[in-house]
């Protein structure tokens, strides 16, 4: 399988001090290995999928305005932010964090140095690991152990170790919240119903109030 490997004169400096890509190559759908030299900073994509791995060396992020997607892993030195998916049939590491404005999901499993967070869910074949906090609007699902709020690089309140998704879903009965606060919010379409279980109400008969607590 080819690798396509990026250097600096593939990219161009902008305003947001990120590095635009402007090399001749489609990387929208890349029929190999695509590798980032190091010390780039954030690479910003339209969009970029290979169909091996896609590695970001020390120093450099990966960022699409769309989706990220490889039939390998997904690794970067710096962190990883799509405006779509990331989708990875291996693992998907950073060294930062890792962000999508849709759903993440890997094959295998998910680390990142900070936090982790993700529009929609996050699916995970194996382990999730993050260093701050872990978020999605909808299902976590993950296999063996689950951690958040990990980093050693400072302290860590309790909201920077937080799980924060509509319905947490292991994989089994030994797949388990190893570190972290869980903190699960339901899904969008889940309706609530209010419950009065618990509740004092005041009734008044016969000019007589009363109290009492429905169970």
């Amino acid at each position: 399988m080819q690798t396509l490997r990026l250097t600096k004169k593939d990219f161009k400096e902008t305003v947001n001090y990120w590095k635009e890509y402007v090399g001749k190559t489609d990387v929208s759908d890349f029929q190999g290995h695509i590798e980032i030299e190091g010390g780039l900073g954030y690479c910003r994509f339209d969009s970029i999928k290979a169909t091996g791995r896609i590695l970001a060396e020390a120093g450099s992020g990966i960022k699409a305005g769309e989706g990220i997607e490889a039939g390998e892993g997904i690794e970067a030195g710096w962190g990883i932010k799509a405006g779509e998916g990331i989708e990875a049939d291996s693992g998907i590491k950073a060294g930062w964090g890792i962000e999508a404005g849709w759903g993440i999901e890997a094959g295998e499993g998910i680390e990142a140095g900070s936090g982790i967070e993700a529009g929609l869910g996050i699916k995970a074949g194996e382990g999730i690991k993050a260093g701050l906090s872990i978020s999605c609007k909808r299902r976590l699902s993950f296999a063996y152990n689950l951690f958040a709020g990990i980093c050693t690089w400072k302290k860590v309140s309790n909201d920077e170790k937080t799980i924060t998704c509509g319905k947490l879903e292991p994989r089994d009965t030994d797949s388990k919240i190893e570190y972290g606060v869980l903190n699960e919010i339901g899904l969008p379409n889940e309706i609530k119903t209010p419950s009065l279980s618990g509740k004092e109400v005041k009734i008044i008969l016969d000019g007589v109030e009363y109290v009492a607590t429905i169970k």
